[in-house]
């Protein structure tokens, strides 16, 4: 009986196979390890990675998007939810604490490459109907847009100074905490925002009733 040969994987596969193990390796060593240590970890020859990506910053590029692409699922996910922000920014933050080294390259990537500019804002349009549903469901200040991601995650970036795991989730709960107060709207605020909403129903009772 002759076997049947194993299937080779395809490009995709080998391409996920390849970010996997740049996550880990990065996590572990930092953003500048040697490439050899990625091809270790993922079981390939040097010419398989050069093939999906010709240099480090590629690499780096494609951990992005696929942190950007992940974090739309999420979004989507939690569509339905009202408190979605917050959950998006507990997601974000747990992703800052997981891959500290890809968070500080993700911060201090030029701010004139496109490709990381185009990558921001996809992030920020992750968040988008999230916050304003959050606004509309009086849990969110009303100034808040979509552009201010990038100072939150910042904010929550200084969890990282911890100097072990336990320390920066510790730093990461308490950034969190700090942000979600500051999101919220003022008591006075939230009031009229309730006064005004009660007023506008009343006023389309009474054009009903008078129809």
């Amino acid at each position: 009986m002759t076997s049947c040969p194993t299937k080779r994987p395809d490009a995709a596969t080998r391409r996920a196979q390849l970010l996997d193990a740049a996550d880990t390796v990065f996590t572990q060593h930092g953003v500048n390890a040697p490439l050899e240590l990625v091809v270790e970890q993922a079981g390939v020859g040097r010419a398989t990675l050069y093939r999906q990506f010709p240099d480090r910053h590629a690499i780096l590029l494609a951990l992005m998007e696929r942190s950007a692409q992940r974090l739309h699922d999420q979004a989507d996910r939690l569509k339905d939810r009202p408190d979605a922000f917050f959950a998006l920014l507990e997601y974000l933050s747990a992703r800052i604490v997981g891959s500290p080294a890809l968070s500080d390259y993700w911060r201090t990537a030029k701010l004139d490459d496109p490709r990381v500019n185009a990558l921001r804002q996809r992030v920020w349009s992750a968040f988008g109907p999230a916050l304003e549903r959050g606004k509309q469901s009086g849990l969110i200040r009303a100034d808040i847009q979509a552009q201010d991601i990038s100072l939150l995650s910042s904010m929550l970036g200084a969890a990282l100074r911890g100097n072990t795991d336990a320390e920066r989730r510790r730093l990461a709960r308490q950034a969190l905490g700090i942000v979600r107060r500051g999101l919220q709207p003022d008591a006075d605020t939230a009031a009229d925002s309730a006064t005004s909403t009660a007023a506008s129903v009343d006023s389309a009772a009474s054009a009903v009733s008078a129809a």
